[in-house]
């Protein structure tokens, strides 16, 4: 008895030890997909930080207070690679002022790497990526969000692809001189205007991404026939999931971007990923063009805004979570194969209406848990966050360069011992 008296008196201390010594799975999950995020290059294909700091000017080298990136934020995601959009309304279209924009937004993003170089850099292209990663600073690319500045001219293809144009978007909330958007029930050309037709393979020459997020259907299997390089929809999801809604993808568009070699990059905007989101900013948009009407308010009125957010507090908004994104992510990778899945955020574009869990740039090892969860190896995981992206960079660069038109990278090339992850993204 005396012998076994200590063993006893000993073993609540030894189960609290057992406990406190017992590994959290949950945490476990966070800290690998914390360090996955971190090890795989993460290419976001389409962030709107050059229109948000171009209304309303902030530094964003630090932590700010609104919007969804800064480079602290994006740091503790893993982002390696933010494609800036060059986005230009339709109204700017309208007025004329399409190439003055576009320029002073290709200004902004060339002065915040100017201003804060060991925090960013411009890439143009996917080598600038990889270097800029060995250097610990985050690659900006730019991508125009509407053609509307090339204003039907193909030197001005060339010259916006000189200033590090990676991508165009052909059109964006209504028909420009390109083609025909999803969003517009006009549709001024059944698809791709005759300029549309000639820039297709123009830009397939330069080595410039054709995106088909925005475009109508029509647009979209015309642009299919005639290019000869993959494509990206840039920030688009599945129209599975928002029946009828035409700026998501239908799953025969999905297949198709498989088979073309491009890929799918998931936009996370609620609207986009859920039906009850969808139909909320539809509801929400109607409510306050009443409200407008019937009060006679200019759009900016300020009483407008008030109302806006008195709906808000009334009518909760159904913020999509993030196994809703992983239910676009899955499907794509069902339906066009894991080769041709990206992420495309539309963060700072689509105002408060991202998931929880991923409201900003800080939140990839969110959806990279996810993936974990659902049975992604590490290798797909990289293929998804990034990799894919920069194979279809290099491919239309490829094809450029066999017309005579091999990329212009803008920083130095990267070193032989280029990390094995690193690699794989090649």
């Amino acid at each position: 008895m005396t012998q076994t008296t200590p063993i006893l008196l000993l073993l609540p201390a030894l189960l609290l030890g057992a406990c406190a010594a017992a590994p959290d799975p949950e945490q476990a999950e966070r800290d690998r997909a914390q360090r996955l995020a971190e090890r795989f290059v993460i290419v976001d294909t389409h962030i709107d930080l050059p229109f948000r700091l171009y209304r309303k000017p902030a530094d964003v080298s630090t932590h700010t207070e609104s919007g969804d990136f800064d480079h602290p934020r994006a740091l503790r995601g893993g982002l390696d690679a933010a494609f800036m959009s060059i986005f230009i309304p339709a109204e700017a279209d309208a007025a004329g002022e399409a190439q003055a924009l576009a320029d002073a937004l290709i200004d902004g993003v060339e002065r915040l790497a100017h201003d804060h170089p060991r925090q960013f850099a411009v890439a143009t292209c996917p080598d600038d990526v990889l270097a800029a990663q060995r250097d610990d600073r985050l690659a900006l690319a730019m991508g125009m969000e509407n053609g509307a500045p090339l204003a039907g001219d193909l030197a001005s293809l060339d010259r916006y692809h000189a200033l590090g144009i990676a991508y165009i978007t052909l059109t964006h909330a209504k028909p420009n001189h390109i083609a025909d958007s999803s969003y517009e029930a006009e549709r001024r050309w059944n698809g791709l205007s005759p300029f549309g037709r000639e820039l297709i393979p123009a830009m397939n020459d330069r080595g410039v991404i054709v995106d088909v997020s925005h475009v109508s259907d029509a647009t979209f299997w015309q642009v299919l026939e005639l290019t000869r390089a993959p494509v990206l929809a840039t920030h688009s999801s599945l129209r599975h999931f928002t029946p009828g809604f035409e700026r998501n993808l239908d799953d025969a568009m999905v297949e198709a971007i498989g088979r073309n070699g491009g890929v799918v990059q998931i936009n996370f905007g609620s609207g986009f990923i859920t039906e009850p989101a969808r139909a909320y900013g539809a509801a929400q948009l109607q409510a306050i063009q009443a409200f407008r009407a019937e009060h006679g308010l200019a759009m900016n009125d300020p009483e407008l805004a008030a109302f806006g957010i008195r709906y808000r507090a009334e009518h909760p908004y159904p913020y999509a979570s993030v196994d809703d994104v992983l239910d676009h992510i899955d499907r794509a990778v069902r339906l066009a194969g894991i080769d041709h899945v990206g992420i495309g955020s539309d963060f700072d574009g689509v105002g408060d209406t991202l998931p929880r869990g991923l409201e900003d740039v800080s939140g990839y090892p969110n959806l990279v848990a996810g993936l974990l969860r659902r049975g992604y190896d590490e290798a797909e995981i990289g293929k998804i966050l990034g990799g894919n992206t920069l194979r279809v960079w290099r491919e239309v660069g490829a094809y450029a360069a066999a017309q005579g038109h091999p990329p212009v990278c803008r920083l130095p090339p990267d070193r032989p011992d280029t990390p094995a992850s690193h690699e794989a993204a090649r």
